[in-house]
């Protein structure tokens, strides 16, 4: 990897790492207000409502503007939702904002890596963004519990500008500011993200247009027979994964007595595990081998189901690293190959945008189910078992259709494989032709 691929992902290392301090802040925020505290889970909602909504758009603006330009827009949309929340905003609605700052940025910092590096290494740079969004969700759920700390805030409170009233006056407030400067140290990396030489899209201008290009799109994918198969492993995955959040910190106060910090930190525990599968996968798994890893999404679901037997925290810790691990080793080459596919059937920006839209739609909804089945009085243990089920079942079937697949159109697959393999020479030669 060249230094331009370290820039692109430093700039997303912090500014994730901004992401996620702001949530902490954001809900200190609105806990100093005292307004309800029903309201507080709406932050992550709205959050990714964003994704949802704007799905058909930021793909379309990602492929219509240098990714590197796209990257700068939206990392400055971040930053003023960060400082209207500053200025008194409610942070329901400033925490939208960064949403949809974040929603535009998905599309492109996903997809400059499809357009920067050959095919070959993309399984490998989807393990340093998965291990470095991670590293950034510990780093910065912690970096926000510090910033709220009251003797930190002192401390951050004593700086005053002379002759200026900031009117920072508050723990919530001081944290915003910092997150603002790291929102800034991620614009700075924006600026020197390398032009990648890939040729601008024109496409339609009209809002409806974009929307019908948008579903066209998303129907290509789901018809490409090896897109389809990526596209329904990430969906699952991802709301599978956002669902797991709650249930660890559920299950952790059932079996384990923990509060909710402790609970955090187990739930840091499994981002840790899925840091380490993810660079095993980087390192193990070639993208034209992508597909081999839909069993380790199996015995995810299958691991997952023995934490109903768990009440030793020196046994549940090794099993949330393993649960990690299975995680991140199958879903990085999946989404290696989802990129791949969608690069050379729309595009970049709108194949990620396709990515987006399908598995935030799937986090909405898991999420949903998960609160309907504790709503109805089934314990923390029943939707242990139902949720691997879930898993393992819904992997069974995407791995029968896969197999499905390729009985029926073995050389379309076997020569989509190969071409994932080969295009590496012409992607170097393309490249050093064009500069």
């Amino acid at each position: 990897m060249n230094l331009g691929f370290y820039i692109i992902m430093a700039a997303q290392f912090f500014s994730s790492l901004a992401d996620n301090a702001l949530l902490v802040a954001a809900i200190a925020m609105r806990m100093q207000s005292h307004e309800p505290s029903g309201l507080t889970p709406y932050l992550k909602f709205f959050f990714v409502l964003s994704y949802v909504i704007l799905a058909p758009y930021v793909g379309a603006i990602a492929d219509r503007l240098p990714k590197g330009q796209v990257l700068l827009i939206s990392n400055t949309v971040k930053i003023a939702g960060c400082v209207v929340m500053l200025f008194g905003v409610n942070p329901l609605a400033a925490y939208a904002l960064v949403g949809l700052g974040a929603a535009a940025y998905s599309p492109a910092k996903y997809g400059i890596l499809t357009e920067y590096l050959p095919p070959t290494k993309l399984v490998l740079a989807n393990g340093w963004i998965e291990g470095l969004t991670v590293a950034s969700i510990i780093l910065g759920t912690v970096l926000g519990g510090v910033l709220i700390n009251h003797t930190v805030a002192e401390h951050l409170l004593a700086f005053d500008l002379p002759l200026v009233d900031t009117g920072v006056d508050t723990a919530p407030e001081a944290a915003l500011c910092v997150i603002t400067l790291v929102y800034a140290v991620a614009a700075l990396f924006n600026l020197y993200v390398p032009l990648t030489g890939a040729p601008i899209k024109h496409l339609h201008g009209s809002p409806l247009a974009t929307l019908k290009d948008f579903y066209r799109c998303n129907l290509r994918l789901w018809r490409d027979k090896l897109g389809q198969i990526s596209l329904a492993v990430t969906t699952l995955f991802w709301g599978v994964g956002a669902t797991l959040q709650f249930i660890v910190i559920e299950w952790s106060h059932a079996a384990l007595g923990f509060d909710l910090s402790k609970a955090a930190l187990l739930q840091g525990v499994v981002a840790l595990g899925i840091a380490a599968g993810a660079i095993a996968a980087s390192v193990r798994i070639p993208l034209h081998h992508s597909v081999r890893v839909i069993p380790m999404g199996i015995a995810m679901g299958v691991v997952v189901m023995a934490m109903v037997v768990v009440r030793n925290v020196w046994v549940a810790v090794p099993l949330m690293v393993l649960i990690g691990a299975l995680a991140g080793f199958f879903v990085v080459p999946m989404n290696a190959l989802l990129q791949h596919r969608g690069h050379n059937l729309m595009g970049a920006g709108r194949s990620i945008a396709v990515q987006n839209f399908n598995e935030n739609l799937s986090i909405l909804a898991i999420i949903a189910l998960y609160s309907v089945l504790l709503g109805q009085g089934l314990s923390i243990y029943g939707v242990i078992v139902l949720f691997g089920l879930f898993v393992a079942g819904t992997m069974t079937l995407v791995l029968l259709w896969y197999l499905r697949n390729r009985r029926l159109n073995r050389r379309k697959i076997d020569r989509l494989l190969s071409f994932a393999r080969s295009e590496d020479y012409h992607h170097h030669h393309r490249f050093r032709s064009e500069h």
